[in-house]
C-alpha cells in the first residue's frame, strides 16, 4: 500500500510539471494520474476484504422459540411466541423420510437423526422469510442455534441440498457456496450418485427369530381306573301278606288287644271310634 502511494505521487508530481511545461503529452498524462487517483481512493487491500460469504449471524429481529418436535430433516416445531407451530427451513431440502407418496430416501433418516439431535429440546432464533408461511400453514425461517444458521449446516454436512423458492432467498449465495463446498468433499448424499439422484434407502428387514428347538411330546397321561361298580341295593324285604278278618271277634282270637294302623290285619272298618286302632279293649 506504502508502495502504490508512492508511485502516484510521482506520477502526481511528472502531471503537474508536464502542466507547466505545456508539453504536448499533457493530455494522456493527465488521464492516467487522475485514473490512478482515483483507483488508489477505493483501493483496499485484499487481506482485508471481507469474505462473500461469511456466516449471516441470528439478527435482533430473530425470535427465541424452543424447540418441542423434529418432523424431519428440515422441519420442526415450536414454541413460537406462545403458540405451537410447525416451521420449514427456508432454502434447504433434505431427503424424505414423511412423504406416504415417496419412499424414505437415502441419507433422510440421517438428515433426520441429525436435526433431533441438534435441536430437539434446544431454544433457537427464528428469522422469518420474506414469505412467512407456505400453503401448508407452516411458518418459512432460517433458523439459528448458537448464533450459526442451522439451515447451513444441514448444507455443510451433506444432508439437504438447496432449494430455491422466491422470494425466500436472502442468504442463498451463502447457501449456495456451502452446498458447493459439501460436494467438493463427497459429503453425506454427495458421497452416493443414488442419493443424489433420490434414491431410496435400503429396507431394513426385521430380524428372523430363531425357530424354537423342537421339544419332545409329552408322555400321555395315565389313563384313570374304572370306578369299582357299585354294589347292589338289598331287595327290599316283602311286604308282609294283609290279613283279613270278618269281625273284631275273629281279630281278637289272634290278637286280643286288637292292631294298630300300618297292621297286616288293620282294617278302617274294625276302627270305629278312628283312632289308628282297630279292635281294641
Amino acid at each position: 500500500m506504502v508502495l502504490f502511494s508512492c508511485i502516484l505521487s510521482t506520477i502526481n508530481k511528472g502531471a503537474t510539471l508536464m502542466f507547466n511545461r505545456k508539453s504536448k503529452l499533457l493530455k494522456p498524462i493527465a488521464a492516467v494520474a487522475l485514473s490512478l487517483s482515483l483507483l488508489g481512493s477505493s483501493f483496499t487491500p485484499f487481506a482485508t476484504q471481507e469474505s462473500n460469504y461469511a456466516q449471516a449471524a441470528a439478527p435482533t429481529t430473530a425470535v427465541t422459540s424452543k424447540v418441542t418436535e423434529v418432523v424431519d430433516g428440515d422441519t420442526i416445531k415450536v414454541t413460537y411466541k406462545g403458540k405451537k407451530e410447525t416451521i420449514r427451513m427456508i432454502l434447504v431440502d433434505t431427503p424424505e423420510t414423511k412423504d406416504p407418496k415417496k419412499c424414505v430416501q437415502l441419507f433422510g433418516k440421517e438428515a433426520s437423526d441429525f436435526t433431533k439431535k441438534s435441536l430437539q429440546g434446544k431454544n433457537v432464533k427464528v428469522e422469518l422469510g420474506v414469505q412467512t408461511r407456505d400453503k401448508y400453514g407452516r411458518i418459512l425461517a432460517y433458523i439459528y442455534l448458537d448464533d450459526k444458521m442451522f439451515n447451513k449446516t444441514l448444507l455443510e454436512k451433506g444432508l439437504a441440498r438447496v432449494a430455491i423458492y422466491p422470494p425466500n432467498t436472502q442468504y442463498l449465495e451463502e447457501l449456495q457456496a456451502a452446498e458447493a463446498t459439501a460436494k467438493q468433499k463427497k459429503l453425506g448424499i454427495w458421497s452416493n450418485t443414488n442419493a443424489t439422484n433420490g434414491g431410496c434407502a435400503p429396507k431394513t428387514s426385521a430380524p428372523v427369530k430363531p425357530k424354537p428347538a423342537p421339544t419332545k411330546p409329552a408322555p400321555p397321561a395315565p389313563k384313570p381306573k374304572p370306578a369299582p361298580a357299585p354294589k347292589p341295593a338289598p331287595a327290599p324285604k316283602p311286604a308282609p301278606k294283609k290279613e283279613s278278618f270278618k269281625n273284631c271277634t275273629e281279630l281278637r282270637k289272634k290278637y286280643p288287644k286288637g292292631v294298630a294302623k300300618g297292621h297286616p290285619a288293620y282294617d278302617s272298618k274294625h276302627d270305629r271310634d278312628k283312632d289308628g286302632w282297630a279292635c281294641e279293649r
